[in-house]
């Protein structure tokens, strides 16, 4: 692994961090647990990601400021982001971030 490779790596991981949700930042990007209620957001990967809420299965979430609605076991593209919504439950919201 070059030099450039491991510093790309722990600024990755480094990246990943937020009030009110839980993260998991790997070499492929992060997974965010947010809560359903309330106004949680997180910085990772150098941009800010939110929950701005669920309805019928969907979460609209806001990447880097972009909104979009994502289905669970869906994905959508936002400002050159990868956004999946792995799971959605009556407590949280499970997102998964990467670069594309």
């Amino acid at each position: 692994m070059s030099l450039l490779s491991v510093v790309a790596a722990v600024m990755l991981v480094a990246g990943c961090g937020g009030q009110g949700s839980q993260t998991d930042c790997g070499l492929d990007g992060c997974t965010i647990t947010f809560p359903r209620s309330g106004q949680a957001a997180v910085s990772v990967l150098g941009i800010e990601a939110r929950l701005v809420g669920v309805q019928e299965g969907s979460a609209r979430l806001e990447v880097a400021g972009q909104t979009v609605t994502v289905p669970v076991g869906g994905e959508a593209q936002a400002e050159g982001f990868t956004v999946g919504v792995e799971r959605v439950t009556e407590s949280d919201v499970v997102v998964r971030v990467r670069p594309f």
